[in-house]
């Protein structure tokens, strides 16, 4: 069963639709929108300010969304993957982004729609991303412009893909006794 853990009499608001690994953690001010999923060992931590995911956000394995006490919260819109041990930590990302494997976002990172970070990329804070690029490296840096079939291909592909993933299990826990 996950954790999802009120807080200071906050308890996490997830849309019915969400699927919840076993094993996730959803703690304090957190509210999710409709068909997001957050996979295993994944940690949603509002506990010490505010995190708000929009509709079909999918937190994979091993990510840890927090924010920082009175300072920054963490917003993150629409269509956003946010890939396998990630880090997001009071920041802000906009609609239809590619967060990858194992990449850091900093407190007071700006990530505008249509863009990627790369895996294993470090967005050092009051960084901010423009639209339709992709950021790489430590510390990341634009590195180009994304095109059209690549946001269309990639970005919706994958947020897609988790929902997909999402029935699969709730498919099966339907079947169990």
């Amino acid at each position: 069963m996950a954790h999802i853990i009120p807080l200071k009499g906050i308890t996490p608001q997830i849309a019915d639709d969400c699927f919840i690994a076993p094993n996730a953690t959803i703690v304090g001010d957190v509210v999710m929108g409709k068909g997001c999923t957050v996979w295993f060992n994944a940690v949603v931590r509002g506990d010490v300010n505010s995190i708000r995911l929009g509709d079909n956000v999918n937190v994979q394995d091993g990510a840890v969304i927090h924010c920082t006490y009175q300072k920054s919260k963490t917003i993150v819109g629409n269509n956003v993957s946010i890939g396998h041990n990630a880090i997001l930590h009071g920041c802000t990302i906009d609609d239809d982004v590619l967060i990858g494997m194992g990449a850091i976002v900093m407190d007071n990172v700006h990530i505008s729609s249509n863009s990627i970070i790369a895996a294993g990329a470090v967005v050092l804070s009051d960084t901010h991303v423009e639209p339709g690029t992709i950021y790489a490296g430590v510390p990341a840096k634009k590195v180009k412009d994304i095109d059209m079939t690549l946001i269309k291909g990639e970005i919706n592909r994958i947020s897609k893909n988790y929902g997909m993933y999402a029935s699969w299990y709730q498919e099966e826990a339907v079947k169990q006794p």
